[in-house]
């Protein structure tokens, strides 16, 4: 074999072999481009409003975030300064304010995280109402709430805390403490 014929021998083998690379390299890259790391975001929004309706027509709850996240591995929401609002007839709405929330993937449990502040407003027959607590699990459509932490029950002059608490935030209004209850009460 000449010299001339083994240098075509080598330069096949060496293009052979980048070729063969250069294959696995280009699969590599396309399967990275192809696989969404683990639990990524699909989309996000700032400002973000969301109106839930009744059977009549009329605002059921409110929900206002500064920012949202959308999950598509798991479905989930993560919510940034949520507040929801729950509205009753005749009465004030009921506003429940947090530092992040979490709701999950079929809508019906939200876990709102950090400081949690739930008020409402004055009605004819009582003074305004104010709870403050943390890491609160809300069920929108149950109008049902409940923490395992620590809570503060303000009714003004009267505040009662406790370890745990559940609410139903529809007429009839329900609250309850479920440990370590302690009140200051105005005596008439």
């Amino acid at each position: 074999m000449s010299l001339t014929g083994k240098k075509r021998y080598i330069f096949l083998t060496i293009i052979a072999i980048l070729s063969a690379w250069l294959a696995k390299t280009s699969e590599t890259l396309q399967n990275t481009i192809n696989n969404n790391p683990a639990h990524s975001p699909d989309y996000f929004s700032t400002g973000y409003s969301k109106w839930q309706m009744n059977e009549q027509g009329t605002v059921k709850n409110k929900l206002n975030a500064d920012k949202i996240v959308h999950y598509s591995d798991d479905d989930t929401t993560r919510s940034i300064r949520p507040v929801m609002l729950f509205y009753n007839e005749k009465n004030p709405p009921w506003i429940i304010r947090s530092e992040t929330g979490l709701l999950s993937a079929n809508g019906n449990v939200l876990l709102l995280e950090g400081e949690v502040t739930i008020e409402r407003g004055k009605t004819k027959d009582q003074g305004p109402l104010t709870i403050n607590t943390s890491m609160l699990k809300v069920q929108p459509n149950k109008n049902y709430a409940e923490t395992e932490k620590w809570a503060e029950f303000i009714n003004p002059p009267n505040k009662t805390t406790g370890t745990g608490m559940s609410m139903t935030y529809i007429a009839p209004i329900h609250i309850e403490f479920l440990a370590n209850v302690r009140g200051n009460y105005e005596k008439k």
